[in-house]
């Protein structure tokens, strides 16, 4: 199946996350993605190993956001090198980069410099906080950037610590608006032939993620204040939330609260039926569900609450998920092999063309794969 992006040729010279995850969109709809790596040690994600884990000399974590890619290895600080890499800019659709404020500049790969040899160049970067203000120069780091940004009064009840997301989501969410970006901008160069910059931020992204609560907060002034009892949106009222049942958990999304206490079983809540009162009294209703929900096991209530066809759900962890059919119908997961000793599963590219997904057939690259290909197929 030729996939849309076939035919673009993108340089990156991001490292850690953020980046590559746009390069690896990118790579995954069909453009040729090319990582300009340090020699020897190439992207710092290839040491970053989350729960320790390694495969053919690079972190699991390296393999699963660097698929589809080619590695080319050049020293940013040798003028052959970059003189090299200029060659190559003046070949590519698309740049991108997540150095600190300042240093593509003095490499003179900075987008003014770019655009000089490739004038329709697409040149995508990626900062912790913006390129200028107080911050500019703070580690641009997942976890730093959800603690500045409000988010990590989200999650977590009431009484709670600041409680961070597990995942890296200012990450992710920065590296999906990059790509959007990089997307509109190679349109406006087909249709136009001119360049663009792209720049987006951690703070900026995780600032969108948030648009919800944050512009309530801009419009009236007042902090949201998290549930003391199954706090699961701190804007939204009861009976929204995860509770503890006899045997696991079940999740309650929005719903009447009378059909749910009807159906269930549980009296004495009709002083609470009007949406007016399920936010003011939100905890005193969670406190009634808590142990309401403990009578009976996941499964009974999911019995008496399906047919009504009310919002609710057992929730899985990965183990749970991963056997059940509706998670195997999606063929989310896929196998790919690096040498005779490495092979990582991982997931597959979630967006489908036509009916079809988007399956990767090639790994990570090994550092400095490419040099040789490129060198010849560009007379570098």
């Amino acid at each position: 199946m030729k996939r849309p992006l076939e035919g673009i040729t993108v340089l990156e010279f991001s490292q850690y996350l953020a980046g590559p995850y746009a390069g690896l969109r990118l790579a995954d709809l069909g453009a040729r993605v090319i990582k300009i790596e340090r020699p020897v040690k190439g992207d710092a994600c290839r040491q970053l190993a989350t729960k320790n884990m390694w495969s053919d000399g690079d972190s699991v974590l390296f393999h699963t956001i660097n698929r589809n890619k080619e590695s080319f290895t050049a020293n940013l600080k040798n003028t052959e090198d970059v003189a090299t890499v200029k060659t190559l800019i003046a070949h590519a659709d698309v740049i991108t980069h997540n150095f600190r404020p300042g240093i593509m500049l003095r490499l003179g790969l900075d987008f003014e410099s770019v655009k000089a040899i490739n004038p329709s160049i697409v040149y995508g970067e990626v900062s912790g906080y913006g390129e200028v203000g107080p911050w500019k120069d703070k580690p641009g780091q997942d976890l730093l950037a959800q603690s500045v940004s409000g988010l990590t009064w989200m999650s977590g009840n009431d009484e709670s610590a600041p409680t961070p997301f597990g995942i890296a989501v200012a990450d992710m969410i920065c590296g999906t608006h990059l790509a959007q970006g990089l997307l509109a901008a190679l349109v406006q160069q087909k249709r136009k032939g001119i360049g663009a910059k792209v720049s987006v931020s951690l703070l900026e992204s995780i600032l969108d993620f948030q648009f919800e609560g944050f512009t309530e907060f801009l419009n009236s002034g007042k902090l949201p204040k998290r549930s003391a009892i199954a706090n699961a949106h701190p804007y939204l009222g009861a009976p929204y939330g995860i509770y503890q049942t006899a045997d696991s958990a079940i999740a309650i999304s929005m719903g009447d609260l009378a059909v749910l206490c009807e159906s269930s079983g549980l009296k004495g809540m009709t002083d609470f039926y009007s949406t007016e009162t399920q936010y003011e009294n939100r905890d005193h209703i969670k406190a009634r569900l808590v142990e309401h929900f403990k009578t009976q096991t996941t499964t009974v209530w999911l019995e008496i609450l399906s047919p009504l066809n009310y919002w609710c759900s057992s929730v899985l962890g990965y183990e749970q998920l991963t056997q059940h059919d509706a998670y195997k119908i999606l063929e989310m997961e896929q196998t790919l092999k690096r040498g005779e000793n490495s092979s990582i599963t991982t997931t597959r590219c979630p967006i489908r063309i036509n009916g079809r997904k988007l399956h990767s057939a090639t790994p990570a690259p090994v550092i400095g794969s490419a040099n040789e290909q490129l060198i010849k197929e560009f007379n570098l």
